[in-house]
């Protein structure tokens, strides 16, 4: 497994997760809805690209030279702007969960960062939940305060 950036080469393999309910039914604000299309692929890998300063961003789970799912390190908004807070999350193929590859990409990730980082689960993904405990990270219970639903909210203090 490598963490790479994203490339518009990657749009087949980014289509091939993002258009899968299992995966969008738990990632970010409703309406939750699928990727449509290879052109909407595209767009929301040119989105993702300005996300891109150092650590944070989102990066390609690469195995054998597939992406096989996303790992991310994103400043936090909620109503007020910026929060100062820092998000932690992942999004896996449903073929390539239960393999350790977001436990491994998200630690990995971890490692290039400090300070206070969330990571936000839907109430009822225990897996993701199960990611964050291995992760080190405390359940700090539920919360409404980002992307205007109700999340399980982690957090660990890095170096």
């Amino acid at each position: 497994m490598v963490l790479r950036r994203w490339t518009d080469d990657d749009a087949e393999a980014f289509y091939d997760i993002y258009s899968r309910w299992e995966v969008m039914r738990h990632l970010g604000a409703h309406p939750r809805r699928v990727v449509a299309d290879r052109e909407e692929a595209l767009a929301r890998l040119a989105r993702m690209k300005t996300r891109e300063d150092g650590p944070r961003g989102y990066w390609a789970i690469d195995v054998d030279g597939v992406p096989v799912g996303t790992v991310l390190l994103l400043p936090l908004e909620d109503a007020g702007g910026d929060s100062g807070e820092v998000e932690v999350g992942w999004h896996l193929h449903p073929a390539h969960h239960g393999k350790g590859l977001a436990t491994t990409a998200a630690r990995e990730l971890l490692s290039r960062t400090s300070g206070r980082v969330l990571a936000l689960t839907d109430q009822d993904n225990a897996a993701s939940q199960g990611v964050a405990k291995r992760l080190g990270m405390t359940d700090e219970g539920l919360t409404d305060r980002w992307y205007g639903i109700t999340a399980r909210q982690f957090a660990v203090m890095l170096g």
